[in-house]
């Protein structure tokens, strides 16, 4: 590794914030700056983009989650001279389907009449593998992300992934060295998005991970810390 080893910032996905990361924060950390980024803010990607660039270091290693990865995608149009390495986490490159948006929207409805439970246990099994779904620790910290962020925070959330474009063309032009990652049950990002961005990313290396959902970096964390300092090094087989 490098004597100055690049910063690495994380990007949460959906009503996630640096709770999601606990471990990679506790473990990637030694001589080397660790950050989450707070996505609460903004309502679109180029507005959240901006927050994150503003604020980041010159340059920098790129770690993302679910709605993470959408905003990586913008923050690789908007700069991607400072971004050194890339991660990709349960994410995908292809906007929603309508199928999608229309469950979105009532979602948001629901939040804007005074509705919002955040991360309930009837939609846990979205979000973890179906053996954990039981595992308290786990849906306490899942459910107390959300009820943490709120609901003002949901919305925003939701408008900027609503309104993301499609993100498929930028995939050839991404130079860093990138690593995509995929829980093999993850039931929100399906494997199939995971491979097509691996696919679609020059040198991109796709990694696995076995017996886990969507939350892969609370689910499975070593395996995450793991690969993540591969990556960071340069020395992903």
């Amino acid at each position: 590794m490098s004597d100055d080893p690049l910063p690495l910032l994380l990007l949460p996905g959906l009503l996630c914030d640096a709770a999601l990361w606990a471990h990679q924060l506790r473990h990637l950390g030694a001589g080397r700056t660790v950050e989450v980024a707070d996505l609460r803010h903004d309502d679109t990607f180029p507005a959240m983009a901006a927050r994150v660039l503003a604020a980041a270091p010159a340059r920098f290693a790129l770690a993302a989650h679910s709605m993470g990865g959408y905003l990586a995608f913008e923050l690789m149009r908007q700069a991607p001279e400072r971004i050194a390495r890339l991660a990709l986490l349960g994410t995908g490159a292809r906007p929603d389907t309508e199928e999608q948006r229309l469950r979105r929207r009532l979602l948001v409805d629901l939040a804007r009449r005074g509705r919002f439970r955040g991360v309930t246990p009837r939609l846990l099994p979205l979000f973890v593998h179906p053996d954990r779904v039981e595992e308290k620790a786990l849906a306490a910290t899942v459910m107390t992300m959300a009820e943490r962020l709120g609901a003002a925070t949901f919305l925003r959330q939701q408008h900027a992934i609503m309104q993301r474009p499609d993100s498929r063309g930028l995939l050839p032009a991404i130079a860093a060295p990138t690593l995509v990652v995929c829980g093999r049950e993850d039931a929100a990002t399906p494997l199939a998005l995971s491979e097509e961005i691996a696919a679609g990313i020059p040198g991109a290396r796709l990694a696995v991970i076995e017996e886990c959902g969507h939350l892969a970096p609370l689910e499975r964390p070593q395996a995450v810390t793991v690969l993540l300092r591969l990556w960071l090094e340069g020395a992903l087989p």
